[in-house]
């Protein structure tokens, strides 16, 4: 692996970061929203990864099964967990049998995703200042 390749793996790290991170706090601003009904209630949302397979058409490719080139999003999934159901008759939003409906949302759950989502981009940042900082002193190895 180059180091080259380094910013390439540690840029689409950071990317899918920050989609994790975006899918948190989407969660986390709905999480207590209410609603009327089973179809219109917010459902938690969970980003998908992947691994990024390696250009092996590229020059100077290796044909070996570890040219892993980083990390993809390909797509983010509705939570099928249960919805939250109260009786609440008083409240304006209660359907015909008195319920109000709250997203499937751990708000617990989605605190601990969002810190370890936030440590990730910045270890991902740090690789890439490192990276930076070989790349910058191996070129003034030749002054």
């Amino acid at each position: 692996m180059s180091l080259s390749n380094v910013f390439g793996i540690a840029g689409s790290a950071m990317n899918a970061q920050t989609v994790r991170l975006n899918t948190t706090a989407s969660n986390l601003a709905n999480a207590e929203s209410i609603s009327s009904s089973v179809d219109e209630t917010y459902r938690a949302r969970k980003p998908v990864f992947s691994l990024k397979a390696a250009d092996l058409d590229a020059p100077f490719a290796q044909s070996d099964v570890t040219q892993a080139q980083g990390v993809e999003v390909l797509g983010i999934v509705e939570s099928d967990a249960p919805l939250r159901q109260e009786y609440n008759p008083n409240h304006p939003m209660a359907d015909e049998e008195g319920y109000v409906y709250y997203p499937n949302v751990n708000v617990v759950e989605e605190m601990a995703d969002m810190i370890s989502a936030s440590r990730s981009f910045q270890i991902n940042a740090e690789i890439m200042n490192t990276a930076k900082q070989m790349v910058q002193r191996t070129l003034s190895l030749g002054q």
